[in-house]
């Protein structure tokens, strides 16, 4: 249910969360997998307290109606909740656009939302055999680019992006990458530098 998602953050007002548009962002609590660079690391762990009650979230949100167009879930991973679809058609039903960061790793979860959503960023982070060097799991490199395929057919507005480390992305598996989006029909990928003073991994700071 609505209530029982875990919020461990929230950003009233931001215009560069989701492309053109005026947006409120719920930071979704939890991720199963420990990238290297990520920089929300208290996010990560699922069983944390909430920090934020959905239902006085909505009720917030509610009033910003006329002020804001749209309502993005990030994370930690969106998708690791359950809750997360009941989240979603709450939005909607006041009449805001839904925008999803997600790191595609669970696409089962991702494909029922989609009639739902209006917006999806898309996190790719290596080609699928080098995932696990930066995720830290194993065999984690299939989900996302199964997540990049079938969100090009749905044809959903979509942004698909990539956190660099030099240490971690070549200019050749960059080159590689950018060619296989090409072939699922997706022509462009945003670079984000990495936050190395923050990563999880603080021996990337020293190593850039």
């Amino acid at each position: 249910m609505n209530a029982h998602l875990q919020v461990g953050g929230f950003t009233p007002f931001t215009a560069i969360d989701y492309p053109g548009e005026l947006a409120a962002v719920v930071f979704c609590q939890g991720c199963p997998w420990r990238c290297r660079y990520c920089h929300n690391s208290d996010l990560l762990p699922a069983r944390a307290p909430s920090a934020y009650d959905w239902d006085q979230l909505l009720g917030f949100l509610a009033d910003r109606r006329g002020l804001l167009d749209a309502v993005v879930f990030s994370g930690g991973e969106p998708t690791a909740q359950e809750a997360l679809e009941g989240a979603v058609t709450g939005v909607r039903k006041l009449g805001f656009k839904v925008g999803l960061h997600t790191a595609g790793i669970y696409p089962r979860r991702l494909r029922r939302l989609i009639p739902r959503l209006d917006w999806v960023g898309l996190d790719i982070k290596a080609l699928p055999e080098n995932y696990p060097a930066i995720s830290g799991v194993a065999h984690s490199g299939a989900t996302p680019w199964q997540c990049a395929k079938f969100l090009a057919e749905a044809g959903i507005p979509l942004q698909v992006r990539l956190t660099r480390h030099s240490r971690l992305t070549s200019d050749s598996e960059l080159d590689q990458i950018r060619q296989k989006l090409q072939l699922l029909g997706i022509s462009r990928l945003e670079i984000q530098h990495c936050n190395s003073a923050q990563a999880l991994d603080q021996t990337l700071q020293f190593q850039e």
